[in-house]
């Protein structure tokens, strides 16, 4: 009782003595002066590789209530356990969305664009925010050499239209995977897709986002270096062309996966579960697993499209799956 007692006199005291230098401070019944602001701060982060300097740029996040099939080899009632587990809003799945600045000290490179300014206003500045985050890091898209796009969906690839439909990034070279290319641009491949709605809606986007810019339009093919120091990775299955990257300077690299998996929290703790816009659901899982079985491995960090910001961690086996272990935010670069 006696150490009991010691403890509860020295807490009185510090009370006393901090109830006494409060009083000496005026007390205000006023409200607050100042606002919310009732906006996000803006979302850009920097790191090396080697003597590269690199930026993971927020286009934003979207929430939305799960479809039925979402995952469409697992019952819904999973996958909304997994969406629990992961702290989402009940019932709904939220999507990140993070393009890739790589300036390789003679080309800056956009890999990705975005779901483009024109979503800005109908989803409250949920996504559609690389142009704004651009500018924030103090990029002006005149100066970005080259767009890379790793696949033809529009989340991918509606960046590049300004919103009143000029070139978002006026003087890049667009370079776009062969095989998607071709996929996307058959007629053939177009009819077959008729009674799949969203498929429709895809072929669709990718000849208006397209319409007209054919002759600037790059196509490249996989284990290429396409751009100095940036070696396209096949990556088949979420789009029969679906590329990912490594990124390599001096004794560094890095793999930038793009929709090896859509949100990990689903798709790489589940490397075999079927996400809805994968195109070839067999062959995506199949990749995932050859990917992430390489990038831990190597211990390599890995770059997700879909991850949280920043979207940069590393991938461990566990079991027959997978973990991301997020990177710590580095103040420094």
């Amino acid at each position: 009782m006696t150490d009991l007692d010691r403890r509860q006199l020295l807490g009185g005291a510090a009370a006393v003595g901090t109830a006494a230098m409060l009083s000496s401070f005026p007390v205000s019944t006023a409200g607050a002066t100042v606002s919310p602001s009732g906006t996000q701060a803006p979302g850009f982060y920097r790191y090396k590789v080697g003597s590269f300097e690199c930026t993971s740029i927020n286009d934003g996040a979207r929430s939305f209530p799960m479809p039925d099939t979402f995952v469409k080899n697992v019952p819904k009632e999973e996958a909304l356990a997994a969406a629990e587990a992961a702290y989402m809003p009940k019932g709904m799945v939220t999507v990140p969305f993070n393009p890739q600045l790589i300036n390789t000290g003679g080309k800056l490179v956009l890999i990705d664009c975005g779901n483009g300014i024109a979503n800005l206003e109908p989803t409250k500045g949920a996504v559609g925010r690389t142009l704004q985050n651009l500018a924030a890091a103090g990029v002006d898209p005149k100066s970005i050499d080259v767009v890379l796009m790793s696949h033809l969906h529009p989340d991918h690839t509606n960046g590049i239209r300004a919103l009143d439909g000029s070139m978002a990034f006026p003087n890049a070279e667009i370079m776009v995977p062969a095989k998607d290319w071709e996929f996307w641009m058959s007629e053939e491949n177009a009819a077959k897709a008729e009674s799949n709605q969203m498929m429709k809606n895809y072929f669709a986007n990718v000849r208006k986002i397209y319409a007209g810019i054919e002759s600037r339009v790059t196509r490249y093919d996989w284990g290429k270096e396409v751009v100095s120091g940036i070696t396209s990775i096949a990556a088949p299955g979420h789009t029969p062309g679906h590329t990912a990257f490594a990124v390599a300077s001096g004794d560094s690299r890095i793999l930038i996966q793009s929709d090896v998996t859509n949100i990990p929290e689903f798709f790489l703790r589940n490397p075999d579960w079927h996400v809805a816009y994968d195109v070839d659901p067999v062959t995506a899982a199949a990749t995932r697993h050859k990917f992430y079985d390489m990038a831990a491995a190597e211990k390599a960090l890995v770059v997700g499209f879909h991850f949280t910001f920043p979207s940069i961690g590393h991938v461990e086996k566990d079991g027959a799956k997978y973990r991301l272990v997020p990177i710590a935010w580095n103040p420094v670069i």
